[in-house]
């Protein structure tokens, strides 16, 4: 019923720059929060960005000045611009969305697929 495909994620030299994004489609009534999540090995997930619905947006300290969320409500679409990247921001990226389908009277949080994110020289 819902699908939310990621993209834009691969290899970046320390000091570059990448763009991510995350599509919603699907029999979508409305969309609330939306956010950036990484997992890096052995580590546990963890939350980089969130947007509300009403623009406003918070960062995890370790990405404050150097990561910035936003989103296309037209397009149904989440962004994450990377820039500065360190070796330390190697990870699988998650976007996650709250999402109230046509079908469902409440919100419920959905997952991407995941895209990788490696930053090496």
């Amino acid at each position: 019923q819902v699908q939310l495909v990621e993209s834009g994620g691969g290899l970046v030299q320390p000091g570059g720059s990448l763009r991510l994004s995350c599509a919603a489609s699907g029999s979508i009534f409305s969309i609330n929060n939306m956010g950036w999540y990484r997992q890096a090995p052995g580590k546990q997930r963890e939350l980089v960005a969130r947007i509300t619905s009403g623009g406003s947006t918070n960062y995890a300290d370790s990405v404050k000045g150097r990561f910035t969320i936003s989103r296309d409500n037209a397009k149904n679409t989440l962004y994450l611009q990377m820039n500065s990247l360190k070796p330390d921001d190697t990870a699988v990226y998650y976007c996650n969305v709250q999402m109230r389908l046509v079908s469902d009277t409440y919100f419920r949080a959905y997952w991407g697929q995941g895209t990788q994110v490696t930053v090496s020289s």
